[in-house]
């Protein structure tokens, strides 16, 4: 049999549960990127498992899950001068997120050698193993960490913060710039990262891996409901989710209420009946909900008020797979294309953001012609039935860069003479 009639074997990494029903929008696309990973070869999946995952294997929607292998993520912390120093200058040093699965870790894996391809699903996976390069590989971004202290720049006023902001923007840059030395292949979720890393000086083949949601089996209607109602969705443990809707709450909806007293603000996903979830007059948290469809395809409208944070939101092409209509800041629709002519409105100011909303609650047509829009985009661009062949032209660079002699050399070899 050649090697080319043989079934390919598939190393995948993941601090996230690829499962199905997903909980996160992290978890959306680790599943989907895994189901397309199986249409090209057997797939060893590795589990790095921290304290709510632990959890989380219990649960009924993780049981058909099979794992090769399960790391306990421990901490490591970056504390003293030196190793502060260190995680500063040294773009080398290990476990920079803090976060590690043990010296032992590689050893259990066994030799990667017989693996085709090697799959980590966000480079904070990579980074909690003792070794910076890795042969045959792709490594999912997901988020470009640096791009996470662009956005407080942009919106925080402290000076002390704003310094420690620029120390991390500047550590997280210079190791981003050896992400083509370390990894084969990078997979981004925007064309605007992938732009910025090129003009950081990185030097790899950049896939653009949008990320999506799940077509529904049959298209929604949009419910009419009685009483105009916002939505929000998200994980409330998420910074960027939590700071978001603070914001709107704080700054847009006491002129939404006094405009339309009759509104509510319904919140979903965990922790939005909990005490990191706003409060006040017609707001209610849900909780998690294991289908929101309905939910969601019930609002006049979903905001996305999120003005930190790195990559793009799911909840966007989730919105628009119910039909929902949705009122962002730009940096909240970031990766999609905006406009009304996609069922998005933008608004960065709290005036606008809070303008925006009351235009689609006091016209439902208006809301309900969105709605239609946002769909049609949808189904064009964000399922993932049309996302995943970009995941499998991802990895199939990775097979063809991939010659014998780089198969051949350790784990551990240094980018020099990887290359």
């Amino acid at each position: 049999m050649t090697a080319t009639q043989r079934t390919r074997r598939i190393l995948y990494v993941t601090q996230f549960l690829p499962r199905e029903p997903a909980i996160c929008g992290a978890e959306v696309r680790a599943h989907n990127v895994l189901r397309e990973l199986r249409q090209l070869g057997a797939v060893d999946l590795v589990l790095l498992c921290d304290e709510s995952t632990k959890s989380e294997l219990a649960s009924e929607s993780a049981q058909d899950l099979e794992f090769s292998y399960v790391f306990d993520i421990n901490r490591h912390a970056n504390t003293g001068i030196r190793r502060k120093i260190g995680w500063s200058l040294d773009p080398n040093l290990n476990y920079p997120h803090g976060l590690a699965v043990g010296t032992g870790s590689v050893a259990r894996l066994g030799d990667l050698a017989r693996y085709d391809l090697l799959w980590f699903f966000r480079s904070n996976a990579a980074d909690m193993f003792p070794t910076m390069y890795w042969p045959r590989s792709v490594v999912d971004i997901d988020d470009v960490q640096s791009t996470y202290y662009n956005a407080v720049l942009s919106t925080e006023l402290s000076p002390s913060k704003r310094i420690s902001a620029m120390r991390r923007r500047f550590a997280w840059r210079r190791r981003e710039r050896l992400l083509g030395e370390r990894f084969n292949v990078l997979a981004v979720c925007t064309h605007e990262d992938r732009a910025y890393l090129n003009a950081l000086g990185v030097r790899a083949p950049i896939h653009v891996i949008p990320n999506g949601f799940e077509r529904p089996q049959a298209e929604p209607t949009r419910s009419s409901a009685t009483r105009s109602t916002l939505g929000f969705i998200g994980r409330f443990d998420h910074r960027p989710n939590a700071e978001g809707i603070q914001w709107f709450v704080k700054n847009c909806w006491p002129r939404i209420k006094a405009e339309a007293p009759s509104t509510r603000l319904r919140m979903v996903g965990p922790g939005s009946n909990g005490p990191l979830a706003p409060s006040g007059q017609g707001i209610e948290g849900l909780g998690w909900l294991a289908d929101p469809s309905a939910e969601i395809n019930s609002w006049t409208a979903m905001v996305v008020p999120i003005r930190t944070g790195a990559g793009t939101r799911v909840k966007i092409a989730q919105a628009l797979s119910a039909k929902c209509p949705i009122v962002s800041t730009v940096f909240g629709a970031l990766g999609y294309d905006t406009g009304c002519g996609h069922g998005i409105i933008l608004g960065d100011s709290a005036e606008a953001f809070a303008g925006a909303c009351l235009r689609l609650i006091r016209d439902p047509g208006e809301a309900a012609r969105l709605a239609e829009l946002g769909w049609a985009a949808f189904l064009r661009k964000w399922t993932w039935d049309a996302i995943r062949p970009l995941v499998r032209e991802a990895a199939q660079e990775c097979l063809k860069l991939s010659g014998p002699d780089l198969g051949a050399q350790p784990v551990g070899q240094s980018a020099a003479t990887r290359c």
